[in-house]
């Protein structure tokens, strides 16, 4: 067989079997199983700590957030440190605000805004890949330390106000735990790599996630998730007039 004829059946063979293999695999039950190792239950209140990290290792900047992630993609979040506090970022859908102390209306922000280091508003408020994201299998990976059996995910944005709209996302083929992610933003430009740390002391929940800036600066910001509980905001909550009138929500 000549190479050219070699390379062409090659391709036809990887043509015919992969979306085979795809279609085997249920994505979106792949990826509801993923995200419950970052959220237990459909509204959830995670307190989160978000540091910046120097190159040793040690904390150059840290933040405290009350996140509740609710259902139908609405999202809010409070600011806890004392530099920050009193402002508030409610996700409705498609529309971002923050609200600030003292201001007469909210202001509508993107998704992209950063909060502090590499973590976005979207970062923090966004918790869910099974409601913003479809995809297909593309292949059987080693990944992770320690190494594991993958699969590695190629998923596209359902959606698009979402921040990230193409992830390539890698999970353990055995428990469906989030190992590793790129982050594409709308020009398909790689914009940041993120790691999924596990509890050490409950392996069933992600304790942190680690952001490599891949675009400006190169640092890495850490997101810790320090607690999280079951937790339904009254449905006011959820309006940004409402987070302007009313000051204080605990």
């Amino acid at each position: 067989m000549t190479t050219n004829r070699w390379v062409a059946a090659a391709a036809l063979a990887i043509a015919t079997t992969l979306p085979a293999f795809a279609l085997e695999q249920d994505v979106g039950a792949l990826l509801k199983a993923a995200d419950r190792y970052r959220v237990a239950s459909q509204n959830t209140r995670v307190d989160t700590q978000v540091s910046v990290l120097n190159a040793d290792g040690s904390v150059d900047k840290e933040r405290l957030y009350t996140v509740f992630a609710q259902t139908n993609h609405q999202s809010l979040v409070l600011m806890q440190s004392p530099a920050e506090k009193g402002q508030k970022v409610l996700m409705s859908g498609d529309d971002f605000w923050l609200v600030l102390p003292g201001s007469q209306r909210p202001l509508r922000i993107t998704p992209m805004q950063k909060l502090l280091g590499d973590a976005s508003t979207a970062d923090i408020a966004a918790m869910s890949w099974a409601d913003d994201y479809t995809g297909t299998v593309a292949a059987e990976e080693r990944c992770g330390e320690p190494a594991r059996d993958c699969l590695h995910l190629t998923l596209q944005a359902t959606r698009k106000a979402v921040t990230y709209q193409r992830i390539e996302l890698w999970i353990g083929k055995a428990r469906r735990e989030p190992v590793k992610a790129e982050l594409y933003v709308q020009s398909d430009k790689l914009a940041k790599r993120a790691q999924f740390v596990l509890d050490g002391a409950n392996p069933n929940i992600v304790s942190a996630m680690l952001l490599q800036d891949q675009i400006a600066n190169h640092k890495q910001t850490q997101v810790r998730y320090l607690d999280r509980k079951p937790h339904t905001v009254p449905e006011t909550w959820l309006n940004p007039m409402y987070l302007v009138r009313n000051t204080s929500l605990e």
